[in-house]
């Protein structure tokens, strides 16, 4: 059992030094490599041993299994893990609710001590969290070295974060009184994470529920539940109370739309798809009986994210960025580019360019560092490839168009661009989730910027462009939550750039900003009357009377 950390032990960890980026790792360094074949062949070992659910201190074991497999090698098990059913809600509600009586009492130098010790075993364990990414995710190492960087930020940044937020002051201090105001925390989180940052925004969201003060159940993505488990025992290694986070594998229909409905869960964070954060909200605004408040919901979900290709860009710049914005981790990132609009003054040399560029694309298996791996699994694999096919009508196929079958037996697709797609073809607005990359024609920048806007999404776009006014003009105008210039649409920093959308890109929550704390808290203004105010106090009672 977990013992809460004391404020008063010489082994709490308050972070002190301003915030950092974690470096990503150089694997083009010998020594970096060797590490990391070392911690795949760690992780090998461990694949397919079974994992308890966790609810408060109790371990439980269910008939129902989840198994979590290798989608380059379908046949190979990384983890059996508990299924968590509709009769699982209210003891883990019940857990998180006695947990947080006591958690949300601890003071926040307290709280933010468990996420820095948090960041530091993950420091000293990058490696085999990476390794746990490329087998149960298909992330070549980069891409899981970014991850894992990514969740230590998410720790090092939350935890300065809530001591900044600590300190807030009111605006005004009238005379005679002491005027302060506290975010307190709100109560019992549900975090339903996706799988394709299964450690940053798993971690993210669970880590910003409890270094302010809430308590969480979790339920982690089928397709990546092993290495929630690894990052739950991370928490438990750093001192987590039981019951603080509630780790519970389970059926997003039966037991995840129990969290949400449940009239305890105080809100719910979710970052996936736009039809299930959707539905999360419609069940979260409906009040339950017993219910006291309106539920708060944090919602993360889809994109349709452009980069726009103007005529005066540096070609070789737009064409890199296009390439690794639209494949990288297999175009299965909410942020990635999966339109290029390009100016027709240069659309057929950028066309041409960008071919030679993905034809150096290989596919394989991630464990042996290949740029593109597989896709999560075989339901998102028939998905892409359907999509696909609708391309090949809409458009002029340019490069891919089906399975990559020479990689292996795996969720392998060629890293695919359709050309001359018309901006309102399905490939177009619809979000696909794969390596498949729209070419759109616009005749300038004004229809540019058009085509850019015309989807139901607003997460990520970018664009290229030597112009400052055209700049100028996107900044304005482009209407998404994150837009970058002269760079590729994906790779947001904690701290540098707060992450979040816009229409049915979800709710805006900007993590890893400094207004993200905001969303788990809620504000409490107190004024105490100190000395003698006299006439004046109440003058100034009777004003505040008359205006609230």
């Amino acid at each position: 059992m977990a013992t809460l950390l004391d404020i008063s032990q010489p082994h709490l960890h308050v972070p002190t030094t301003p915030f950092r980026n974690e470096p990503l790792t150089d694997f083009g360094n010998a020594e970096n490599a060797r590490k990391m074949k070392a911690a795949l062949t760690k992780v090998r070992a461990e694949l397919g041993r079974e994992y308890d659910m966790v609810i408060g201190e109790k371990l439980i074991k269910t008939k129902e299994k989840i198994k979590s497999v290798n989608p380059a090698k379908p046949s190979e098990v990384v983890g059996v893990f508990q299924s968590a059913g509709r009769e699982h809600v209210e003891p883990a509600i019940a857990a998180a609710q006695q947990a947080f009586e006591t958690w949300k009492r601890t003071s926040v130098e307290q709280r933010a001590s468990l996420l820095h010790t948090v960041a530091g075993i993950l420091r000293e364990r990058k490696f085999e969290f990476a390794a746990w990414m490329v087998f149960e995710v298909g992330k070549n190492w980069a891409e899981a070295d970014a991850d894992i960087a990514e969740t230590i930020d998410f720790a090092e940044f939350y935890a300065r974060e809530a001591l900044r937020l600590a300190q807030a002051k009111t605006p005004t201090q009238l005379p005679g009184e002491a005027d302060r105001l506290i975010y307190i925390p709100l109560g019992v989180a549900a975090v339903i994470p996706p799988w394709n940052f299964p450690c940053a925004i798993m971690a993210g969201m669970t880590m910003a529920a409890i270094v302010t003060g809430n308590t969480v159940v979790m339920k982690p993505s089928h397709d990546s539940p092993a290495i929630a488990a690894k990052f739950f025992e991370v928490l438990q290694e750093a001192g987590m109370p039981d019951g603080v986070v509630n780790f519970c594998p389970g059926s997003g229909s039966t037991f995840g739309a129990g969290l949400v409905e449940h009239p305890l869960t105080r809100f719910v964070a979710f970052t996936g798809s736009k039809e299930v954060g959707l539905d999360i909200n419609q069940r979260a605004a409906k009040p339950q009986p017993g219910q006291k408040w309106i539920k708060r919901t944090i919602l993360e979900m889809g994109g349709k994210d452009s980069i726009i290709v103007a005529d005066d860009a540096n070609l070789d710049a737009a064409v890199e960025g296009v390439a690794q914005a639209a494949f990288g981790f297999q175009g299965q990132k909410c942020s990635a580019c999966s339109r290029a609009i390009v100016d027709e003054k240069i659309y057929d040399v950028f066309l041409e360019r960008l071919k030679d560029r993905v034809a150096k694309i290989t596919v394989g298996d991630p464990t042996e560092n290949k740029p593109m791996g597989p896709v999560v699994n075989e339901k998102a694999m028939k998905s892409i490839l359907d999509y696909i096919e609708v391309g090949k009508k809409e458009g002029r196929l340019i490069h891919g168009g089906g399975r990559a079958k020479e990689a292996g037996d795996g969720y392998f697709i060629q890293p695919t661009v359709i050309a001359d797609i018309p901006p309102m073809a399905r490939i177009s607005q619809e979000e696909i989730f794969g390596p498949v990359l729209a070419v759109i024609k616009a005749r300038n920048f004004e229809d540019a910027l058009a085509i850019a806007n015309n989807t139901e999404f607003g997460l990520t776009g970018a664009v290229y462009s030597t112009s400052r006014d055209k700049l100028e003009r996107a900044r304005t105008d482009f209407h998404v939550g994150n837009l970058y210039f002269n760079r590729k649409c994906t790779g947001a920093m904690v701290g540098a750039h707060p992450f979040g959308g816009f229409n049915m890109s979800g709710t805006d929550s900007k993590a890893g900003g400094p207004d993200y704390l905001l969303l788990f808290t809620q504000a409490k203004s107190v004024a105490e009357k100190i000395g003698d105010a006299g006439p004046v106090e109440d003058s100034m009672n009777r004003k505040g009377e008359e205006s609230r």
